[in-house]
């Protein structure tokens, strides 16, 4: 039997959540934001990237950077609470951020992790709140139908991508390619202090600076 015509799924391995960070069922956008008060952060060029990263989220990202940029070179903020999602879903918004010409700071409210790392990482300036949880994972993506030959093909863009997103940490955070594969393998979790010193974020907004 020729399996190259037979349909195949391919299921990633899934992003694995210690506890404190169950991952939100699918199609869970996060907290709903009122309609009115989403206007009024965008009215002060801050777009809202919250709950699982999907290609459909991430459409609403991108055109809302895409705009806020096209109206002018003054900064964007992207706020952040996302304990992750499809990797090729951040990679759409990291090319828009990478195009732009309006900078882009990224303020992590809450939590990031996994594909959102990518995103974070794109940023000019990265900030985060005394609060706000940090798990390095590796990002998954979504899940495949097609033949075998289309399966391995998207097997192998996966593994590309990645190999993307570590380089782009590796040279953002000073860390060795080495110790960011193993950290995200191991699905390091940090505190919003242990990611300034690992170098994923600049300053932490309202660090007790008394006691440095």
């Amino acid at each position: 039997m020729d399996l190259r015509h037979e349909p195949l799924r391919w299921h990633p391995t899934p992003d694995p959540s210690p506890a404190g960070w169950p991952p939100p069922p699918p199609g869970d956008a996060g907290p709903t934001v009122p309609g009115w008060l989403e206007e009024r952060l965008f009215d002060q060029r801050i777009v809202m990237l919250r709950g699982p990263l999907t290609g459909q989220s991430a459409t609403g990202v991108a055109a809302a950077l895409l705009t806020l940029d096209a109206t002018g070179p003054a900064p964007v903020q992207v706020h952040m609470a996302s304990s992750g999602g499809e990797l090729g879903a951040a990679l759409s918004i990291v090319d828009v951020i990478d195009a732009m010409t309006a900078p882009v700071h990224a303020v992590v409210t809450g939590e990031a992790g996994g594909a959102v790392l990518a995103v974070l990482a794109a940023a000019r300036t990265r900030v985060a709140y005394r609060h706000a949880r940090f798990r390095l994972a590796e990002p998954h993506a979504a899940g495949v139908t097609g033949t075998a030959d289309e399966v391995a093909a998207a097997a192998g863009q996966h593994l590309r991508e990645l190999e993307e997103v570590v380089l782009r940490l590796a040279g953002l955070t000073g860390q060795s390619r080495t110790r960011i594969e193993d950290d995200l393998a191991a699905g390091r979790s940090l505190t919003a202090a242990q990611a300034r010193d690992y170098g994923l974020i600049d300053t932490v907004i309202g660090e007790d600076t008394d006691s440095a």
